[in-house]
């Protein structure tokens, strides 16, 4: 069985407030999937129904945008999301080692969640600050010249704001 993200009353809102809205514009597709991205942390595939049946454009469409520009999910995001720059400067100074690390605290992979959605732990290229490698980036806070040890500590600064 698929799992859902969105309710049937979610899809009624979205249909109402945000595809009406954009039925008669010009190609609205990357503009109504950021907003169901903003507005549920996902464009999961009932919502990419919805929005093919209102807008008719095919699912293969929708589906081959979302899966391909990173900034959209077809599953929920955590509330902090955190690459390791596998960058060459980074790789070279250690960010395997980081990501192993970071993963083994979380108990996630690259492009999994942790059960209480507090992590994400995204598939990253350069970040540009290749001066400070390795570097890890959680949501817009580069954290750079990081150790494995200082990864738990980065962590947990995460982890206690959140409560």
């Amino acid at each position: 069985m698929m799992k859902t993200y969105v309710s049937e009353k979610d899809l009624i809102d979205f249909k109402e407030n945000v595809l009406l809205a954009y039925q008669n514009e010009t190609d609205p597709l990357i503009q109504v999937l950021q907003e169901s991205q903003n507005r549920y942390g996902c464009v999961p595939l009932e919502m990419q129904k919805l929005i093919g049946t209102t807008l008719h454009i095919s699912l293969a469409k929708i589906y081959g945008v979302v899966t391909f520009y990173s900034m959209f999910s077809l599953e929920p995001m955590g509330k902090n999301i955190i690459g390791t720059c596998m960058g060459t400067a980074c790789y070279v100074k250690g960010a395997e080692r980081l990501l192993n690390r970071v993963s083994e605290l979380l108990g996630i992979k690259l492009g999994e969640t942790t059960s209480d959605g507090l992590f994400t732990m995204a598939p990253t290229r350069c970040v540009g600050d290749c001066s400070h490698a390795p570097v890890i980036m959680i949501n817009d806070q580069i954290y750079g010249n990081v150790t494995s040890e200082e990864v738990e500590k980065i962590l947990n600064s995460y982890k206690k704001n959140d409560n």
